[in-house]
């Protein structure tokens, strides 16, 4: 599915995979994120940080009436406060679509599926 956009010129369809790429570079831009984590660590097999190519993997959008859905799966930094981090998370995942893409996010989930050690 893709999310249709239409101009005076014309249709505009931005792929699942455009906006989670701009969903995961918005999550990871945040203090105290670590990266991306897949949504279905067994199943992908990837209990990692996910690399910018693969951030669709930690990454769901569904489409709705008059916007998108996202849930957003991140690792987050020991000794960060993790409801802050998320609540930046949100905010920069739906600016970045607004002002990039021109959708909506009527909701933004996140996800910590697990924190990480730095420098130790």
């Amino acid at each position: 599915m893709a999310v249709k956009i239409q101009t005076k010129n014309g249709t505009v369809d931005v792929s699942n995979d455009v906006i989670a790429t701009v969903v995961g570079g918005g999550a990871t831009d945040n203090y105290g994120v670590v990266g991306m984590a897949s949504k279905s660590q067994i199943r992908d097999n990837l209990n990692e940080i996910l690399r910018k190519e693969n951030y669709s993997k930690g990454v769901v959008v569904r489409q709705q009436d008059n916007g998108v859905a996202i849930d957003v799966y991140i690792i987050v930094s020991y000794g960060t406060k993790i409801s802050e981090v998320s609540k930046n998370v949100r905010s920069k995942v739906k600016y970045n679509l607004e002002s990039m893409l021109g959708v909506s996010a009527n909701s933004v989930n996140v996800f910590v599926q697990g924190v990480k050690v730095l420098g130790a």
